[in-house]
């Protein structure tokens, strides 16, 4: 696994893209955007001071870059509840948010990780969101999977609105202050999440 240190974004494996996604243009418009900036950096050159690499947006951060501002949210939970990410930091605990799809395989192999981290790491917030996918089936499998850490459904889109994604599974590891700190894409193993929380929460 890359060294959260050296680099904003690691990723860990490909991310599954539904073949017909629901939101597919803002997907090929994000893609659109990606090679712009990258034909850009190109021509233009970069600045190899490290305090800016987190400025240069890079896939699936279009709109949230690493080191800028989280969109703050407040969704319902799958069984009751509700997950208000202000209250989170404001009770000192950094937030992972972890999108998800029931049709997305990494997303199942990856969620019983996240469980033994969350159960493990109680100073560390956890929520998965289900976006772009059926209601009925994101539920389903939430009860399938019985995960103790909190599940919630995007039905709005107003959390995938915020948080882009050029594909699925993708986490964002948000500090008490309100950045986004770290982004992975794909799936990740218990122990590639606990190194991450380590170095980037120091918990």
């Amino acid at each position: 696994m890359s060294d959260p240190g050296s680099s904003p974004e690691a990723p860990i494996d490909e991310p599954t893209v539904r073949p017909k996604p629901r939101r597919w243009p803002l997907g090929a418009l994000t893609l659109i955007a990606v090679i712009v900036i990258g034909v850009g950096i190109l021509v233009f050159g970069g600045d190899d001071d490290a305090s800016t690499a987190t400025s240069i947006p890079t896939l699936g951060t279009i709109g949230v870059p690493t080191g800028d501002e989280a969109p703050d949210f407040a969704i319902d939970l799958i069984g009751g509840g509700r997950f208000v990410m202000a209250d989170e930091l404001a009770a000192g605990r950094p937030v992972v948010l972890n999108l998800w799809a029931s049709w997305c395989l990494p997303c199942r192999e990856e969620m019983p990780a996240f469980d033994a981290v969350a159960a493990a790491h109680p100073e560390v917030s956890f929520i998965g969101v289900a976006v772009e996918d059926d209601p009925i089936a994101a539920e389903e499998f939430a009860a399938e999977i019985g995960v103790s850490y909190p599940l919630a459904i995007d039905e709005s889109d107003a959390v995938s609105n915020q948080y882009p994604s050029p594909g699925l599974p993708t986490t964002f590891f948000i500090s008490t202050d309100g950045r986004i700190i770290y982004t992975v894409y794909g799936g990740v193993t218990e122990a590639e999440i606990v190194d991450v929380i380590t170095k980037v929460f120091g918990s």
